[in-house]
């Protein structure tokens, strides 16, 4: 069974919203070992729509259609659908009941336009609405399968798993395949992705010539380089079998010749790692910005319970703030001898066990005869200062988002040794 997917919307063509559909759907699908080996994007027209649904239906056995299922003039997924199927449109009354009671629930009446949405290519099977005013669709096309659902997410995903996603599964079993995806993510900072790519070069090559594990590499800018392993076994066990030998593998190919690079596997960022750490050790931390004018603290408290670990954070901006808040001597403040400086006098004014600074050159001028992307992270536990010298790349958000991040990873490499494994 390979699934296409077919997003509808000229706003995804022109970049004015994201595509966060096809990307939940992919890793539904894979989640539930349903390969999926193409995706489009179309743009609201009725002749080019009828070209992806035709294209897509001669490469795949199914496809799910998101978006173009609303009730104004350019929804116009239904009329491609029954023109695809050369069946005609046939308005279903109980669906525009349904529409009419939902519209009176509100206390509001029902516009004309929302008729649209009862329209229904002949032989189609409809998929109940609970969430919102559209109903979705199941259309047989030949010996191939076409649902239909709205763009709108919340009620994407519904309709995917209470209706879309058990059809496929048993139209799968009925054509005697059954196999489960399984992926791992593996997070990591301060490598390129050539650098990771030859780490793991040999063992990717080996995988290439046959196996049921892959391994690829997914950029994702300003949160690092992605590993990707993805296994595909008879079931579940053994799917996360071999996952889970094949992480071992390239763990330690990636850690044998790049270092402590791996911060994290799947959804954890950087700062659930740092959280994570912190509580463990019953330890506190409070941050000095300069150059990220608050993002680390942004970042940290982004994790639940962070007031337990979290003390707090200055913004120390302007030079003064530093020398008169913070006690940093009077000099230079893009230096090391600075964000040590700044560690230690943000840990006493706000009493954490641990104080992490950032100071350096976002650009585009120099300070302090340091050119833009050199940046300086300190860090203070009890009488022991140090600080790490980073050089970043990109323009001023790049690297004001790039030292936010590394802030961080210099903090989590810390607390991974015994000198930082609790408070003095």
């Amino acid at each position: 069974m390979r699934v296409e997917i077919v997003a509808v919307g000229t706003e995804l063509l022109l970049g004015q919203i994201p595509d966060t559909n096809s990307q939940w759907l992919g890793e539904r699908l894979a989640a539930n070992g349903i390969p999926s080996y193409f995706h489009q994007h179309v743009g609201d027209n009725h002749q080019r729509i009828v070209l992806a649904f035709r294209t897509a239906l001669a490469r795949s056995d199914a496809m799910i259609v998101c978006g173009g299922l609303g009730p104004t003039q350019d929804d116009i997924t239904r009329a491609a659908l029954a023109e695809v199927m050369n069946v005609p449109l046939d308005r279903d009354e109980a669906i525009v009941s349904t529409i009419r009671s939902l519209f009176e629930s509100r206390g509001r009446s029902m516009p004309d336009n929302n008729l649209l949405q009862a329209d229904v290519p002949r032989g189609a099977t409809i998929i109940p609405q609970t969430r919102g005013t559209a109903p979705g669709l199941i259309c047989n096309v030949g010996l191939k399968v076409v649902y239909a659902v709205p763009g709108v997410p919340y009620e994407m995903t519904d309709m995917f798993e209470r209706a879309v996603l058990p059809d496929l599964l048993r139209r799968q079993r009925e054509a005697g395949e059954t196999s489960v995806i399984r992926s791992r993510v593996l997070r990591t900072w301060g490598a390129s992705e050539s650098a990771l790519a030859e780490a793991v070069a040999d063992r990717f090559d080996e995988l290439e010539k046959g196996g049921r594990v892959t391994i690829a590499f997914l950029a994702s800018g300003i949160e690092g380089i992605k590993v990707r392993l993805t296994a595909r076994g008879d079931d579940d066990d053994h799917a996360l079998s071999m996952l889970v030998h094949e992480e071992e593998k390239v763990r330690a190919l990636i850690e044998e010749k790049l270092g402590d690079i791996i911060f994290a596997t799947d959804d954890q960022s950087m700062e659930d790692v740092v959280a994570s750490q912190l509580s463990s050790r019953a330890l506190t931390l409070a941050v000095a910005e300069s150059l990220t004018g608050g993002l680390i603290a942004s970042r940290l408290v982004n994790v639940p319970g962070a007031s337990a670990w979290f003390r707090g954070g200055v913004v120390s901006y302007a030079s003064q703030v530093k020398f008169d808040v913070l006690g940093v001597p009077e000099g230079p403040v893009v230096s090391g001898p600075a964000a040590e400086a700044m560690a230690r006098g943000v840990r006493e004014l706000l009493k954490s066990d641990i104080g992490l600074s950032v100071t350096g050159v976002a650009g585009p001028e120099e300070q302090d005869g340091q050119v833009p992307g050199t940046v300086f992270v300190g860090l203070s536990v009890g009488e022991n200062l140090t600080h790490s010298a980073l050089r970043l790349p990109g323009d001023r958000p790049r690297i004001r988002a790039y030292s936010a991040i590394s802030a961080l990873d210099v903090l989590r490499r810390a607390l991974e040794r015994p000198e930082y494994t609790r408070a003095k």
